[in-house]
């Protein structure tokens, strides 16, 4: 008797028809300068001239066990955009316009409309970013996966010209840290997350005071994108460094951007820390330094500027609906301190 690969838990149909449904969404992130359709081997994206010296950035990543309350919620129309924004929002620190992204969507058994779903969340994050979506990769693979589990992951491909690469290895003591408000967790921390949540439905669904919402609604907030903002930032104004607050938190991320010898001061108490980092560290009972090495503690992106700069920078940040705050500054030294 004929064993087919249907029998062995992989239905190619699924997956056309995966294909069809998410087409259209893929379609709306297209641009002039995406070059075929959805089916080829390979997707094709033309660079537009006017740049002297184009220099290609990368970033890849994925979202993680924020996952786990995908599925225990059974929604999954955001967890694209969380793919999208940790990739868009790294390569835009160095200055890079995101061009395109590719999306890779693994599970053990295929679902046409989950696939799609997610993949329209994929699409949004490109819209919110201004990349095409030119290609992907949907994988069945029956018996490596939990029933009703998948994966996402994604990288991203921007253009800076070379000459306005941004490094921060002009910043120095006294330039200052503006704090742009995150939507929330982001898509860092998750792990540390669900043992303090947990992962019961009932109490997930159910409303929490001390929150202001129910849990699950504030733990799967998709994760902001920043591209659009910043890249009107460094046309209005000469930003000298920008840190992406992903894991790692302030502690980690934030002076990957400073040269050797300086450090920076972090006034904690210059804005309100969400309600969903007070609760963590309430119930984890963890100290300050360990949570702002952990999560973005409500901040998700940092940019450094000249001190005579900062009133612009927070007009032209506000101007694109972002919420700043002014946040510390660089100092002789190196590492985080954080000042209450």
């Amino acid at each position: 008797m004929a064993i087919s690969y249907k029998d062995s838990g992989v239905d190619v149909e699924r997956g056309y028809e995966a294909v069809r449904l998410m087409k259209q969404h893929v379609q709306s992130t297209y641009n002039e300068n995406v070059l075929g359709d959805i089916g080829s081997f390979g997707g094709f994206y033309e660079l537009s001239k006017g740049m002297k010296n184009p220099v290609l950035v990368a970033g890849t990543d994925g979202v993680g066990t924020k996952l786990k309350y995908a599925f225990i919620a059974n929604r999954h129309d955001t967890i694209g955009i969380d793919a999208v924004a940790m990739c868009v929002n790294d390569i835009v620190c160095q200055g890079a316009k995101p061009l395109f992204f590719l999306d890779y969507f693994a599970t053990g058994k295929l679902s046409p409309e989950t696939v799609a779903t997610v993949v329209s969340g994929v699409a949004e994050g490109c819209r919110q970013s201004g990349a095409a979506l030119i290609g992907g990769e949907t994988a069945e693979m029956p018996g490596f996966y939990a029933d009703g589990e998948y994966d996402i992951a994604g990288f991203a491909v921007g253009v800076v010209d070379k000459k306005k690469i941004i490094n921060g290895s002009k910043i120095k003591p006294g330039d200052m840290l503006i704090g742009i408000k995150s939507s929330g967790i982001h898509s860092n921390g998750y792990s540390l997350v669900r043992k303090l949540f947990g992962e019961d439905a009932a109490k997930l669904n159910t409303f929490d005071s001390r929150l202001g919402a129910k849990p699950i609604d504030v733990l799967l907030t998709p994760t902001r994108i920043y591209v659009r903002s910043i890249l009107n930032l460094i046309e209005k104004v000469k930003v000298k460094g920008i840190a992406h607050i992903t894991g790692g938190g302030f502690i980690e991320n934030i002076p990957r951007i400073f040269p050797k010898g300086v450090g920076c001061e972090i006034r904690t108490r210059s804005y309100e820390v969400p309600a969903v980092f007070r609760v963590m560290q309430e119930i984890s009972g963890i100290s300050d330094e360990q949570i702002y090495n952990t999560f973005n503690m409500g901040i998700g992106m940092v940019v450094c500027v000249n001190k005579r700069d900062v009133d612009k920078t927070v007009q032209t940040l506000e101007s694109t609906g972002e919420e700043c705050v002014l946040l510390g500054k660089a100092i002789k030294g190196s590492g985080v301190k954080l000042i209450k």
